[in-house]
């Protein structure tokens, strides 16, 4: 029978990390960790109930996922301080998702279990093979241009409803501005409707911000927006008997909480597939960012797979609990951070008292106008705008600068989906252009005993040395052909020596050039030999039959001991084929100024 644990573990991953956190846990740590637990789920009770609104779907189904992936995340997370649950970031990428495919919010409701599914099995299995180590060639600034791109998506959309419109929905920025326009233009103002909407988005701005700014510096750790929220659900039942009529929110009954049973469907299976696969990529960047950073304040060390593991779990619960996509929270890491937790039981405890509250509270929502909540996302929209950080997107280099706008301006002009994959896509092209540029310098000795770089025009000598250092991959390799090759077909050259200590990354792609390369030197009368060879050169050699066509003689491993023993060693066996026990010797390597 096969041990599932122990075949998780041969993938460097755990099936339950939480219990060495049980064995240690005592009660100094229980009340920190309760103490965090309040001050989140404060937080996280209108947070759930915001993003849910700006995906288009019922409140309650943020309020559900936020309790269901706080309680389901830290049994399999590796981060303590990470808080999983709906985002802004997937919020708009659902938002954009279902708009673009058409589906009414009846329908979005319908198809999300499955896109749930699909997103949980992609990280699953991503966490499997390792993928999460794909964040570091990632620039940053993909992630925020798609913030910013998102944040504009977020704000247009809650604008229709603090302005009372009923516009059609749209699922990228351009279109949306156009139908918010319409509507302006289209709007009988001479209707009160309107007006009392607007009214309560603009006093609900002044409250929020009036505690934001002065109340909450003499309390610390107010929730403010739990607050402003309360505070324009009493005034507007207090308005109602003088004539004010905004729509509100619908009541949530917790003891009617739904299972959801995800409808199957082919056509739907290629349809979704691209955008589960895009929320996957995007929650994986999201929250691999905020557990990095608050690993290196803390002191403590992350395995970015393992809290892949823990999203795609979150994500399988919340699809047969009405839960929403999910991924971690900068807000709500921050502040269980800050609060003071101490494991990851406090996120547990967070879920546990945003069930509770639920259950108290969910009739009280009927309370809330929509207008109010919507100004309040609006607000996030544009918390989420950071200027200094795209002023040093812009300003610190070119290739920074393309990849945040063609992120932007994608993510304004398409589907957010479509947008993440253009600026990763810009962001690996530009990886890829500086890694796979070797450029190799001909070096000699002076009289002096010097290095020095000789003239081109110098008569190549019998044997040469090329050091190569860094990424040798498929985007190098046909510079790299290029460049020895150059050697190989001087009627001079006899032996050419490449020294792969700090070579790496080689695939087949490269192994095809070797083989060319070792086939046309041969013709030429020059012959190919290996030095400081590592283990995964090895095995990348013998599994390519390149040792075949190279010969074991000519291959000489990296010794540990002395760096430099396979060097001269394959310097003797090049000696012995040029049959010159004098031979001439350059050296080449790379050109580290560039």
């Amino acid at each position: 029978m096969i041990d599932i644990r122990q075949w998780w573990r041969s993938r460097g991953l755990d099936l339950f990390p939480l219990r060495k956190t049980l064995r240690e846990y005592n009660l100094k740590k229980a009340k920190a960790d309760l103490g965090a637990a309040v001050n989140v789920a404060l937080l996280d009770f209108p947070q759930g109930m915001a993003y849910a609104l700006i995906a288009g779907l019922p409140v309650q189904i943020g309020i559900f996922c936020s309790s269901l992936a706080s309680i389901t995340g830290p049994l399999l997370a590796s981060s303590r301080f990470v808080m999983l649950g709906p985002t802004n970031a997937t919020a708009v990428m659902l938002l954009s998702t279902f708009l673009t495919l058409g589906y009414t919010p009846a329908q979005s409701v319908i198809a999300l279990p499955f896109l749930l599914i699909l997103v949980g099995a992609f990280m699953i299995i991503g966490s499997f093979f390792k993928v999460a180590t794909i964040t570091q060639y990632i620039s940053r600034a993909v992630v925020i241009g798609y913030i910013s791109a998102a944040a504009c998506l977020i704000i247009v959309n809650q604008l229709k409803t603090v302005f009372g419109l009923h516009v059609p929905r749209a699922g990228t920025f351009a279109e949306s501005m156009w139908n918010f326009a319409i509507g302006l233009v289209e709007a009988d103002w001479a209707s009160t409707t309107n007006w009392h909407a607007i009214g309560v988005g603009v006093l609900t701005l002044v409250i929020y911000y009036t505690l934001a700014k002065t109340v909450k510096k003499k309390i610390s750790g107010l929730p403010t927006v739990a607050v402003t929220l309360v505070i324009m659900g009493g005034l507007t039942a207090a308005l109602k008997p003088a004539g004010l009529g905004v729509e509100m929110l619908a009541p949530v009954n917790a003891s009617d909480w739904p299972l959801s049973v995800p409808h199957f469907n082919w056509n739907e299976l290629n349809i979704l597939a691209n955008a589960a696969m895009a929320i996957a990529f995007l929650s994986l960047l999201e929250s691999s960012s905020i557990a990095k950073t608050l690993a290196a304040q803390a002191g403590d060390r992350i395995d970015l797979n393992q809290q892949m593991l823990s999203m795609g779990a979150a994500n399988m619960v919340c699809a047969f609990g009405s839960g929403m996509t999910v991924s971690g929270s900068l807000t709500r890491s921050v502040l269980n951070y800050k609060s003071g937790a101490k494991t990851a039981m406090s996120s547990i405890f967070s879920g546990a008292l945003l069930i509770g509250g639920l259950f108290l509270l969910g009739g009280m929502i009927q309370y809330i106008p929509r207008p109010a909540l919507a100004a309040l996302v609006i607000t996030v929209g544009i918390s989420l705008i950071n200027r200094d950080h795209i002023k040093l997107m812009l300003k610190t280099t070119k290739s920074d600068a393309a990849v945040f706008l063609a992120t932007f301006v994608g993510g304004l002009i398409l589907p957010l989906d479509t947008a993440i994959y253009l600026g990763a896509a810009a962001s690996m092209m530009f990886f890829i252009r500086k890694a796979a540029r070797p450029d190799l310098k001909e070096i000699s000795f002076a009289e002096s005993g010097e290095l020095i770089e000789k003239d081109s025009q110098h008569d190549r000598p019998e044997i040469a040395i090329v050091h190569v250092e860094g990424d040798l991959f498929f985007a190098s390799s046909d510079l790299f052909l290029e460049q020895v090759r150059r050697l190989a077909e001087h009627p001079t050259q006899k032996a050419i020596i490449l020294r792969l200590r700090n070579a790496y990354h080689l695939d087949a792609t490269v192994a095809m050039s070797l083989q060319q390369l070792i086939t046309l030197a041969r013709d030429k009368g020059c012959e190919i030999l290996v030095s400081g060879a590592h283990e995964d050169i090895e095995r990348v050699f013998r599994q390519s039959e390149l040792m075949t066509l190279l010969g074991e003689e000519n291959f000489f491993r990296y010794s540990p001991g002395n760096p430099n023993v396979s060097t001269r060693d394959a310097l003797k066996r090049a000696q012995q084929i040029t049959g010159i026990d004098s031979a001439d010797i350059t050296i080449f390597a790379a050109d580290n100024k560039k």
